[in-house]
């Protein structure tokens, strides 16, 4: 493994075409283990020239051109662990060959490459069955303790009170302790990753909030959903939090940032606790309407004392309800405020805020919520071409450009005109 890394980071100095297996920008340990077990698999059985590059400990992604690669046409993509480019990569989309990962897929259509999506509790284990099954003969005990320990921490230690394991991630992980019996216990290296995972000291609340953030949006409207390690309670006690919140949704460009947190109590139990901040009051309550109401799955949420304006804490009672399954109700609270701001008529309303109140929030509601933020572009005339799935959103979520039934004849006018003429050009 570390001459095959030491030759990766030597290829980076030479002008050559390069296969970059890509992780998640949150880089956790499931998306980097993933990037370099299926980038050294791939190394291993693949016959072509190309080097594969994993988003790694060892070599991470500001150190490589992305981009002057793609234009000087030498970059193939693999996305692992997550099958959304960022908006700041959209220009790589023709380049991502093949997806893997464990999560649902977020657009109405198929990226237009191999996928391999399954709802496991690790991606690592999808990358562990594709070797296993592929070329089981790379594995040695060092690649096999790092996709083992990956798998036990993803899935809480097998734990099925928890919920998270699968009968695959089961499968890999006893496949792997059978090839290779001196493996650590699983309790062992769970407490101990865990403990590495969960330790916040010395960090600021901008790194807490970064150490392990998604983003969705719609229409618009940016949401940051970031991992808090740590007792909500302790972590809405700290100095300057809510200067340090307002200062990293500018930053960020978000408008909403809401925080999970999770910790153990005294019997090794988790516990998930909610947060949501937003100074545009409708939104917020918005989005803690359809956590409340949700049912599918239900979050058992019960409101939690909080001093920060702008901010309405949770204690989520259903601790099976991770982040990953969170964001698509999530994704539901922001397509519901959307689509409630304008009547048919094209009045806005907003529910279960007053009039006086509604009035000032909605003044801007066609502009940004915090200062800095783009605004929304300006509806073309036409349908746009929908894009690459594999791009973080695309035009026509935001609905169909709204037509005039003037402009309808028009265009038809247009057509007809260009028709005739195309016509008389050929008869002469």
């Amino acid at each position: 493994m570390e001459d095959y890394l030491q030759g990766c980071r030597a290829a980076l100095q030479e002008s050559r075409p390069l296969h970059v297996v890509l992780g998640n920008e949150a880089c956790d340990l499931d998306s980097m283990v993933s990037a370099l077990a299926l980038a050294f698999y791939l190394a291993k059985t693949t016959e072509a020239e190309e080097v594969f590059v994993p988003e790694s400990l060892l070599i991470f992604r500001d150190e490589i051109d992305l981009h002057a690669l793609h234009r000087a046409g030498q970059l193939t993509l693999i996305l692992v662990d997550h099958h959304v480019l960022p908006r700041s990569d959209a220009a790589l989309e023709e380049t991502v060959a093949e997806v893997i990962d464990h999560r649902p897929i977020e657009q109405k259509c198929c990226p237009p490459c191999h996928v391999s999506v399954e709802l496991v509790g690790s991606c690592t284990t999808l990358v562990t069955e594709r070797i296993l099954q592929g070329a089981p003969e790379i594995l040695d005990r060092q690649m096999a303790a790092l996709l083992h320990g990956t798998i036990i921490l993803d899935c809480v230690n097998m734990d099925l009170k928890i919920g998270k394991a699968t009968l695959k991630d089961k499968s890999c992980v006893e496949k792997l302790e059978a090839l290779f019996p001196d493996l650590p216990e699983r309790s062992d290296i769970f407490d101990s990753l865990r403990k590495a995972k969960f330790d916040v000291s010395g960090l600021t609340t901008e790194q807490m909030l970064r150490k392990d953030q998604k983003t969705i949006s719609r229409q618009g409207i940016k949401m940051v959903i970031s991992a808090i390690y740590m007792d909500l309670e302790a972590f809405l006690q700290r100095s300057g939090l809510t200067a340090d919140l307002r200062a990293f949704c500018q930053a960020h460009s978000c408008d909403v940032l809401v925080a999970m947190t999770i910790f153990f109590n005294t019997h090794n139990e988790p516990v998930r606790q909610l947060a949501i901040f937003c100074p545009h009051a409708a939104l917020r309550m918005t989005i803690c309407g359809v956590l409340e109401r949700s049912s599918s799955p239900s979050l058992n949420l019960t409101p939690a004392p909080s001093i920060h304006p702008d901010l309405q804490a949770y204690l989520q009672g259903n601790t099976q309800v991770c982040r990953k399954k969170l964001l698509p109700l999530l994704q539901e609270a922001l397509s519901a405020y959307s689509d409630s701001k304008a009547t048919p008529s094209g009045q806005h309303e907003t529910a279960g805020v007053s009039g006086e109140q509604a009035d000032k929030e909605l003044d801007g509601a066609g502009a940004s919520l915090f200062p800095r933020l783009s605004q929304d572009e300006e509806e073309p005339l036409l349908p746009p071409t929908p894009m690459n799935s594999l791009v973080d959103e695309c035009p026509l979520d935001q609905g169909l450009p709204k037509l005039s039934a003037e402009a309808i004849f028009e265009k038809c006018s247009q057509i007809s005109l260009s028709q005739s003429t195309t016509s008389s050009l050929s008869k002469k």
